[in-house]
């Protein structure tokens, strides 16, 4: 019976992490150059189709200025390894590692997702070479993937009228 309280801390937190489906949206963040490099001022949207504690985060991906919306997909690797685990400043729930193709030039871009349980979520984009870019966002809840798939809107009631 040792293991039936890490069964229901894993079922917890599967569904919390179910909780970040649907739309976030929000502004870059913070100051100075090193976190401003190579993304402009503007916003950046994340759509969550798809999250799970075992095989990853699917979700689609906007950033004003830099990124059409463009599919991102957490790395397997990254699952299956300690870096599952990752974490920093902020104790985020889960962070996902992704891959995005940049249509600058430049190649692809890191994307770093961070899920808080205060229900925000951080995004930051990342890469080396000669067109180096780091930029984080700061997003909050547009809208909430219900258990059938459908949206609701950010604090309206599920039926309620608009």
């Amino acid at each position: 019976m040792r293991w039936a309280p890490l069964v229901l801390l894993t079922l917890v937190a599967c569904n919390d992490l179910r909780d970040f489906l649907g739309t976030w949206k929000g502004q870059r963040v913070g100051e100075g150059s090193a976190l401003r490099l190579g993304v402009p001022d503007g916003s950046a949207q994340l759509r969550i189709d798809g999250i799970d504690a075992r095989t990853g985060l699917t979700a689609q991906l906007t950033v004003e200025g830099l990124l059409p919306e463009t599919t991102i997909t957490s790395l397997a690797g990254a699952e299956a390894d300690v870096l599952a685990g990752i974490t920093f400043s902020g104790a985020p729930l889960r962070v996902y590692l992704a891959f995005a193709p940049v249509p600058d030039g430049g190649g692809e871009a890191l994307v770093v997702v961070a899920l808080y349980d205060d229900r925000r979520v951080d995004v930051r984009l990342l890469r080396g070479g000669t067109a180096p870019l780091y930029g984080i966002f700061a997003l909050t809840e547009m809208t909430r993937a219900n258990s059938q798939g459908a949206t609701e809107r950010r604090g309206r009631a599920a039926g309620a009228a608009p």
